[in-house]
């Protein structure tokens, strides 16, 4: 099964998460998500909360921080090889299929920030969305993507302010 969360409001990551600590709450599931953006430099509240989990959750992030914003120092170059070294880590999970759900956190982002490109990414999650549960998350998903989707929603930003986001409630 494919899950897509999108759009430009808040809550895509949360929204994964939510499926994450689901497919855990049975006892013999376990989940992991591949963070494409996020960096280890970016500590969050999910971290924490699945160390507590245990090997039940695990959480890979992969990126080196957000490309091109909020005081990016990395190179381009850097961000790729970065997204690359995280895809290639994901597909050797989802191949493994040793987790109930996998979720490819912010790999929409991803391939519209061209660190990955759509044409290496599509033939994979076509082929596996068939026999593993994958959720993709991030801004702007593929109408590509969106096709081979069983479920899809848009989170549409009414009301948010980063300068206001809170420890704890927002990250």
């Amino acid at each position: 099964m494919l899950i897509i969360f999108t759009g430009n409001g808040k809550g895509k990551t949360t929204a994964a998460l939510g499926q994450m600590f689901r497919a855990v709450a049975g006892g013999k599931n376990k989940a992991v998500m591949f963070q494409f953006i996020k960096s280890k430099g970016y500590p969050s509240g999910e971290d924490r909360t699945a160390r507590l989990l245990g090997n039940k959750m695990k959480i890979v992030k992969g990126g080196i921080g957000f490309v091109g914003i909020l005081g990016d120092k990395h190179k381009f170059s850097e961000h790729v090889v970065a997204a690359k070294r995280t895809w290639k880590m994901a597909k050797s999970e989802i191949k493994k299929d040793k987790y109930a759900l996998f979720v490819l956190d912010e790999l929409n982002n991803a391939i519209g920030l061209k660190l990955l490109s759509l044409k290496e990414v599509l033939p994979f999650i076509k082929k596996y969305a068939k026999t593993r549960n994958i959720i993709i998350t991030g801004r702007g998903a593929k109408k590509q993507l969106l096709a081979l989707a069983d479920i899809a929603t848009e989170m549409r930003e009414i009301k948010f302010r980063y300068a206001k986001a809170r420890k704890g409630v927002e990250f």
